[in-house]
This record gives C-alpha cells, structure tokens and sequence, in this order.
C-alpha cells in the first residue's frame, strides 16, 4: 500500500509547531546511563541529609579530585583548581579557564539545604512519662507529613570547652530512630474539622525520644534526667550544650528506586540536593575550561538565602572578586560578562493534582532539565526574569550539546509561587536563569524525581562549562 501522502497543514504543522519529547521515546540510549548516574546520586542522598554532610562530601570529593584552598596571596594559571569553605554550610569550587577572566566567570549554583525540623535551642522536656524534643520546623513545609515516620537525629553540639560532637542517629542498622505521635482515626474527630495545614500544628511537632525513667524517686523529672545521662554518657553533653548546637530531625528513609522500571527516584532532600549533585559531578569532570567556573553549593535558600552562608550574603561576590584580584581583573567586568545557571527544582506536573498547573506551561518527568525563566509569585514579585539574550544562549548550548530540555513555571498564575538563588545572583549584575529538575512531592519527607532528567541536568552544568 502507498505511504498516505503528508498534507499540506500536517508539513506546516510539523515545520512550525514544537512539543517536548519524552526522552525515553527519542534516546533510550539514555536510560541504562541515567540509571549508572543515579546510583550515585542516591549514595550522594543517603550521606548528604544536612548541609554541613554536603560540604563535607564536597570537599573530600574536590581534594581526591586534586583541588586545594583557595589562597589569595597566589597565583594561578589556566586549568588550576581550588576551593573555599564559608562556615562550614557553603562551598564553592573553581578551574581556572584559558580564557581572560575579564571574559566573565561560568557559574553553576545549587542550594544544600532542604525542609526539616531543627530542635529548639532548648528542646528537652517530658510530659506524663514521656520524654520529648520540641522543634521548630525548618523551611516550607506540610507539617502533617511529618508525623508517624521515623526520624534521624543529625547535627552538630560545640562543648563549653569548644571541641565538636557531631550527630549522627537513625541512619545505620541497629540505631533508634524517633518519631512524632499522631492521634488514632478512632478519636479524631475533632482533629478532622481542622483545616489540612493545621493537621499537626507548629507546638505539635514533639519528637518522641524516650519513655524509661531513671531509678530515683527524688528526681524531679526522671524521664528528662534518663535522656540527659545517656547523651552525657554517650556523647559527654549537658543540657546547657543544646545553646551550642545545630541539630536538625529527617527522614531515616533510604533513596529507594520507584516503580517496576525503576524509572524514578524517591528520598528525602531531593530539593534541591537533585541539582546540587549534578553540579558537583560536572564540576570534577571538567578539566580544561575555556571560561573560569564557579560551582556554588549554597545554605538557607529555603528560608530565603538569608545569613552569612546564604546568597543574600556577600560570600560568593567576595569569592569572585578575589578570583578576579587573583588574575589581575576589575571585578566589576567579572561580574557584568559573568553567566550564571541557578540550579534548582521546578514542580512535575502532577495528573492527580492537574487544577494548580498550567498544563501547556508545566514541567514534566522525563522530558529533561527545566529551564525556568521566572519564578516568585502573583506578578512575577521575587524572581529575577531572565532575559531573552541570556534564554537565547542558554538554549543555544543546550540544544548544540543534545541535553533535552523543557521550559516550565511554578503551577498556575496565582496558585502560588517560590523563590530561588537566581535574584541575588542577578543582585551581582550578573546574567542567570533558574534550571534544574522537576520533582514530584517537593518539600515532602520523600520527594521523587526521574533518573532520565537527573542525567540531563548532569549534561547541561557539564555542557554550560564547556
């Protein structure tokens, strides 16, 4: 039988008109070296669950890499690596390219800091036999999801003589985990007129840890005092050391693989540790740039990048002006040819959940990076609006790079909205544009997120510095 001979609307339709394709459809090459990528993403997850975890993997994974300390007092040549620590919750890595660094810095950034619940400087206390922590939840979450899991204690206490116990509970084979009660169906009645984002209030979220007293009758509060001597037998604190610390109560879930194919990832932090991965593992595997990079994996963007380690702060202008003072540059020429891809997540359009989206103008699994050229809320208010120049040749590169990419926004007008690094870079007078992973359930215990576009935000940081 003849082939149907094409119509004239069909070949202008083809001509014209554009769809994102489904990756898997167009490069099943992809999919056996996405699930390769993803295995060590979800080692990178199951070790990097704060902020500090992160910077420490980065840092042994730059050294091995052969970076070393940024130091001001030396010079450096093309192709030399270095890296700098802010506080302990910020790093920020660099190759030095062939080009003049009055040329403008290439940079990738990422935040390492995800939703949880941070204990309150003092936290312990019991109640009708029980011993508990009181929190205070950390970033935007739904607080109702995060009752009845079980939880890992991470952080860091500094002594009173100013040596460091770091913690670590919940994660390995054997230890305890803690846990948010949560009332019976049966007796929650009243509970159940409340509206849902008051399903477990703020002052609700007391973290069970402890139910056995110690042995003396004179002690006051014997549930209290027991948890009290296991921490400074343990760990040699005191209650006082609590003013001390940074102690921060997730997941104690694994990254876990999701559906018969294993298409997708499930885990806690994926916002926005899915993009701050890629930008590390392209950051190592670039070794001869034409442009100076800056890999930046920043803190606090989810209270709004607020702090010293965050980007409101001047620790990343300050780290490029040192590089530009390092290679003889006005940093204010740095800045203006400087070219930034914000690295963070978008919403995955969600079917069960299809009345918040756009649905022309949403982002979908497993059709590649997302190139979000606004965020903020209501008339764009906190976002950085990307220019069409700047959106030009980041599409530019991806598209001579293969890297399969979608454009997307953050739900329907007014449905909501969010904020990324992408305006306090843009602060600097520097070119940025938000890309990065759709992701399923964001700011939940367990977001998921696909292998096939994971893959594909690895090609586009890689792809952005070469």
């Amino acid at each position: 039988m003849a082939e149907k001979k094409m119509s004239a609307g069909k070949k202008l339709e083809k001509q014209l008109a554009w769809s994102y394709p489904h990756i898997a459809k167009e490069a099943p090459e992809q999919i056996e070296k996405a699930q390769e990528f993803a295995e060590g993403y979800k080692h990178f997850l199951t070790v990097c669950k704060t902020e500090r975890e992160c910077v420490n993997y980065a840092e042994a994974a730059l050294i091995e890499a052969g970076y070393e300390r940024f130091d001001s007092g030396k010079t450096y040549r093309a192709g030399d690596k270095v890296y700098e620590i802010n506080r302990g919750k910020a790093i920020l890595a660099t190759v030095f390219g062939s080009r003049d660094i009055r040329e403008g810095v290439r940079i990738n950034g990422a935040h390492i800091d995800s939703p949880r619940l941070d204990l309150k400087p003092n936290p312990l206390y019991e109640k009708k036999e029980l011993a508990y922590f009181k929190t205070h939840y950390y970033g935007g979450i739904r607080k109702y999801q995060w009752g009845t899991i079980p939880l890992a204690m991470h952080g860091v206490v500094i002594r009173k003589d100013f040596t460091v116990v770091n913690f670590r509970i919940g994660e390995d084979e054997g230890d305890p985990v803690f846990c948010i009660s949560d009332l019976l169906p049966h007796l929650a009645a009243k509970q159940n007129e409340r509206k849902l984002a008051e399903g477990l209030r703020g002052e609700e979220l007391n973290i069970i840890i402890g139910s056995v007293p110690y042995p003396d009758d004179d002690v006051r509060e014997p549930f209290r005092i027991r948890i009290l001597q296991i921490l400074n037998e343990k760990y040699g604190i005191t209650e006082r050391d609590f003013a001390r610390a940074e102690i921060e109560m997730v997941p104690a879930d694994k990254p876990r693989d999701i559906g018969f194919d294993r298409s997708l990832v499930g885990a806690y932090g994926q916002d926005d540790r899915v993009c701050a991965y890629p930008a590390l593992m392209a950051q190592l595997a670039t070794e001869n740039p034409e442009y100076t990079t800056v890999t930046i994996l920043t803190d606090k963007e989810e209270i709004g990048s607020v702090g010293n380690t965050g980007l409101h702060s001047d620790y990343v202008r300050n780290y490029i002006t040192w590089l530009a003072q390092n290679q003889g540059a006005d940093p204010k020429e740095v800045f203006e040819n400087s070219a930034c891809l914000s690295a963070d997540v978008n919403a995955a359009y969600d079917p069960t959940f299809s009345d918040v989206f756009e649905d022309q103008n949403a982002s979908y699994l497993n059709h590649g990076v997302v190139l979000t050229k606004y965020t903020g809320a209501r008339g764009k208010s906190g976002s950085s609006d990307a220019s069409a120049e700047f959106m030009a040749k980041v599409i530019d590169i991806m598209d001579r790079s293969k890297v399969y990419w979608q454009i997307g926004e953050l739900g329907a007008v007014d449905a909501g909205g969010g904020g990324t690094i992408a305006q306090f870079v843009a602060m600097m007078n520097i070119d940025v544009v938000d890309l990065g992973v759709p992701v399923l359930s964001m700011h939940a215990p367990f977001e998921i997120t696909s292998k096939l576009d994971i893959y594909n935000t690895y090609l586009a940081f890689r792809a952005f510095y070469e």
